[in-house]
């Protein structure tokens, strides 16, 4: 019985995997900005491989054909001697002219002039379209960096080294004057690679062989700061490559990799002054255990520096200034936290140079919001932003009209608190406008110009809908195009179901989503599988409108209920609901989930909560096994991929921002090797042998503590993958194999479910 389901499954895979897949049309607006930024024309790609031109005049708030198609194609037979249709003309692009009197169109070895008035053409196959392009939002999260530079801003002077130490180089001159007397191995004044990987900076050096300060000049080139780092442990990870493409011998490999609690590379400030040569020595009890000192940024006069200071264990966060003359340090932003402060996703700081000021952002009330700084005193002069929603990032600041545009989330609401919405404020906290409206998430496309925006939003139950709106006040200018999904209609496509329901609390609206089978019969049973990915640093339940899901439709299709849930501990809502992820991890959200799904098989009976599947990757796949551990009377079967499985394993700067620094007892406690003979489900472990996102060996260390528990389990180590092994063929079919002998085979199924049978 079983061999003749699993063959009905590999022929409904095979179906699958040569149907046509359906097409979306209409979904998305490329526009081409003329006339001063006025106007613009897009092509629409139709069903039947059709295709028409439009021209919207955004002044006035108007959309047409951008020229007479019936017209055009007619010339263009007359002048070519072929039939040419007007839903079908053999050009893709078009151009106007500066005063819209003529336009231009181009196709493969075609290019053909055009007059409105009486539409004369003239061939010229000389000319080529003008590429244009139109800027989108900034996806800026923090202000750029100024790059170190050894030669000073007067062109007088070059920082050099020899050994570790900092010596004085004049311009054109071969003197050298010795900074530096401390340098050594242990404590040199040369950049390092080893703490530029660890705060995410890259650095090349011209000269591979030649030693390289990093080096902060005044703008007056009377004083630099100098980095001088203490290297830490340099940790190597080591992968055995089994079958290498070009030997028969295995190969060895490795990479440095930090991991919780080892011993870091640590880089503070030095001042120096040039005149005298001396440094000018400064007190460090401000910033004396740093995970990271970044950001050293001057000001226009000279007079201070102002560096960031993230202390180990992301609890304190600060921006310090330095006095250059007396080398007095004091902090001017000082952001602190019981829990964590989310730098690596929640963080955003602009310098306001000319107005002494700065921007900066913060979940001091609950909630993530943008505040204004008087630099020069510390002094918070007002918060700018406001309310129970957060900032999920800013795209620009206008320091001459003291504004700031940003994205939101939760800031209209009646909507889903993920849904992204667009808004401009000015820096006291005033005159708040929202710029989209429509109730899904948006993502926008500025006119050059920035007056106009083409916005597209959906949701997943909604296909796109594009829009003209004003820059100035959200305005809707007009309407351009709804997507036509008459194809995935026409397939037997379900729509995803956003579903809310309450928290652990009783009160905390948890948001997912649930995905159908084709030809759903609601008098039948469903096992239902959940994908899992629970990270804090991030949301994941999808948001906006896919045609397709891919492999994961081919699961949903073989019988199955697919769900996605953003349970307590992710991000993006507010700060209570992410601090649950505290020294947490093994939590993933869990008792939110299940409520979850308990209260979607009570609204839709036909899930299965008897037989509940749970799959995920990376963190996913830490996640889909502590589900199996800790909840094995909901969890039935799990695939567990690539999985960071034990915190202390993986990389640094990922599991100390939420498990937290010092590495504690509660790493131990929440190890999956730790609760490994608690398994009581089926379980499917991957990973591939050459990870270097997170250690092989994690998932190695549960399969020795398994063994050891003598429990019974699967397991797929894919020679010469890397990071997720689901992302390829082999590995996501033997996710489905697995799922359907686990959860749609029992035994009271004596034939083959018909959703297998028929899954196309």
């Amino acid at each position: 019985m079983h061999k003749t389901i699993l063959h009905l499954l590999s022929l409904a895979l095979l179906a699958s995997t040569y149907a046509a897949e359906p097409k979306i049309y209409k979904d998305k607006i490329e526009p081409h900005w003329f006339d001063s930024d006025r106007k613009f024309w897009y092509r629409n790609d139709l069903r039947g491989d059709r295709r028409e031109f439009i021209l919207v005049d955004a002044e006035h708030g108007t959309r047409e054909p951008a020229f007479d198609h019936k017209r055009v194609a007619k010339i263009l037979a007359e002048r070519t001697g072929k039939e040419i249709d007007p839903e079908h003309l053999p050009f893709e692009s078009i151009q106007f002219s500066d005063d819209g009197k003529t336009f231009q169109v181009f196709g493969d070895n075609l290019a053909w002039k055009f007059d409105f008035e009486k539409y004369e053409a003239s061939e010229d196959k000389n000319a080529k379209p003008e590429r244009t392009e139109t800027p989108r939002e900034e996806r800026r999260q923090r202000r750029s960096r100024e790059w170190a530079s050894a030669k000073s801003p007067d062109g007088k002077y070059e920082i050099v080294m020899q050994g570790d130490n900092l010596f004085l180089k004049e311009d054109g001159t071969e003197k050298e004057r010795q900074l530096t007397f401390d340098g050594n191995p242990g404590n040199t004044y040369k950049r390092s690679a080893q703490r530029d990987r660890l705060v995410g900076m890259q650095f090349e050096a011209k000269d591979p062989e030649k030693p390289t300060p990093e080096i902060y000049w005044a703008p007056d080139s009377k004083h630099f700061v100098a980095m001088r780092t203490r290297p830490g442990t340099e940790r190597l990870v080591y992968l055995v490559e089994s079958s290498p493409k070009d030997q028969l011998q295995p190969k060895l490999q490795s990479y440095p990799y930090a991991k919780p609690g080892d011993e870091i590379a640590i880089s503070k400030p030095h001042l120096f002054e040039v005149a005298g040569g001396k440094e000018i020595r400064l007190d460090d009890s401000f910033y004396a255990n740093p995970w990271s000192i970044t950001d050293i940024h001057w000001e226009k006069n000279s007079s201070r520096f102002t560096f960031l200071f993230n202390q180990r264990g992301h609890q304190l966060l600060r921006i310090l200034a330095v006095d250059a003359a007396s080398g007095e340090t004091k902090p001017i932003v000082d952001e602190k936290s019981e829990t964590f402060i989310a730098y690596s996703g929640k963080f955003f700081s602009e310098y306001l140079d000319d107005s002494n000021e700065i921007i900066w952002m913060s979940e001091r009330d609950g909630w993530n919001h943008l505040y204004l700084y008087d630099a020069q005193t510390g002094a918070v002069k007002n918060q700018i932003t406001r309310g129970e929603w957060v900032v999920r990032g800013v795209d620009k600041v206008d320091s001459e009209h003291r504004q700031v545009w940003f994205r939101a989330g939760g800031i209209r609401s009646e909507q889903d608190p993920y849904y992204i919405h667009y808004c401009r404020i000015n820096f006291d906290g005033s005159d708040l406008v929202i710029l989209t409206e429509g109730n899904g998430t948006h993502a926008i496309k500025y006119s050059p110009d920035r007056k106009y925006f083409i916005d597209t939003w959906s949701r997943v139950d909604l296909p796109p809908v594009n829009e003209l709106r004003s820059s100035s006040d959200g305005k809707l200018l007009c309407k351009l195009e709804e997507t036509d999904i008459s194809e995935l209609h026409e397939s037997g496509w379900q729509a995803p179901e956003p579903f809310v329901a309450k928290g652990r609390d009783g009160s905390t609206d948890i948001y997912g989503v649930i995905y159908r089978p084709k030809n759903l019969d609601e008098k039948r049973s469903y096992p239902v599988i959940e994908s899992i990915y629970a990270g804090p640093h991030d949301s994941f339940v999808p948001k906006a409108f896919r045609a397709t899901g891919g492999d994961r439709e081919k699961l949903i299709n073989l019988g199955f209920i697919l769900v996605q849930i953003d349970g307590m501990g992710t991000s993006n809502r507010s700060k209570k609901f992410h601090d649950v992820c505290w020294k947490n991890i093994a939590d993933s959200g869990f008792p939110d989930r299940i409520l979850w799904l308990k209260a979607a098989a009570k609204k839709y009976p036909y899930i299965d909560l008897d037989r509940v599947g749970i799959y995920g990757t990376s963190a996913g796949g830490q996640s889909a096994l502590a589900g199996l551990l800790t909840h094995a009377d909901f969890y039935k079967a799990g695939v567990s991929d690539s999985g960071c499985h034990d915190n202390r394993m993986d990389k640094i700067w990922w599991n100390e921002q939420w498990m937290g620094w010092p590495v504690g007892p509660h790493y131990d406690e929440q190890s999956n090797v730790t609760m490994a003979n608690r398994l009581q489900g089926k379980l499917l472990l991957m990973v591939g042998e050459l990870d270097k996102n997170v250690d092989p060996s994690s998932t190695m260390q549960v399969v020795n503590a398994l063994i050891k528990a003598d429990k019974n389990f699967e397991l797929l180590v894919y020679p010469g993958g890397g990071h997720g092994i689901l992302r390829t063929k082999y590995g996501w079919q033997r996710l489905e194999e697995f799922f359907t002998r686990n959860l749609l085979i029992n035994k009271e199924q004596t034939t083959a479910p018909k959703s297998v049978a028929t899954a196309k």
